[in-house]
């Protein structure tokens, strides 16, 4: 198996800064503000929701990409969610794709670039991705995929150099 890693860009590294820091300061800043006279104990417990979505986003976090004869494998922090090699069409690095595209369910930057998205040159995609400058596109007969490998050209060749494996 070929592993990759899942750089982070930049943008992804200021967006879960700056949403982590929202969170926290939502959680921790709130009991500073003046308890209401209605509903107090449901706010006050409505204070920690916030400070949930950290850990929960962290885990969907994408920590990197395998390649096997039969398979793509997307690393998570705690699970693999493997892409089947078989029925893919092509392959091509093709950088910051997800531009103009609209999240239709998912995470669109904290801890990383996941779930359904869609957009006029890809229609409706699943996107696994840390960089959008790095995107390559897995063209399926009935789907798209988008990942961002931290050597995306090379993910290509090896994703093409095996014809028995499906790969374009």
């Amino acid at each position: 198996m070929k592993h990759y890693r899942a750089p982070w860009s930049t943008t992804l590294i200021v967006m879960s800064s700056f949403a982590t820091l929202l969170c926290l300061g939502i959680a921790f800043g709130t009991p500073l503000l003046p308890a209401p006279r209605h509903g107090g104990e449901i706010g006050m417990a409505l204070r920690w929701l916030p400070l949930s979505f950290v850990p929960v986003c962290l885990l969907f976090a994408i920590r990197g990409y395998g390649i096997t004869a039969d398979g793509i494998l997307v690393h998570r922090l705690f699970w693999t969610t493997r892409l089947p090699r078989e029925g893919l069409r092509s392959a091509s690095f093709e950088p910051r794709v997800m531009c103009k595209s609209i999240r239709t369910c998912g995470n669109g930057g904290f801890f990383s670039f996941t779930g359904w998205y869609w957009s006029k040159s890809l229609k409706s995609y699943r996107a696994f991705v840390t960089d959008l400058n790095r995107t390559v596109v897995l063209r399926y007969e009935n789907r798209t995929v988008v990942v961002s490998p931290g050597e995306p050209e090379d993910f290509v060749r090896e994703l093409s150099g095996n014809p028995a494996a499906g790969a374009a």
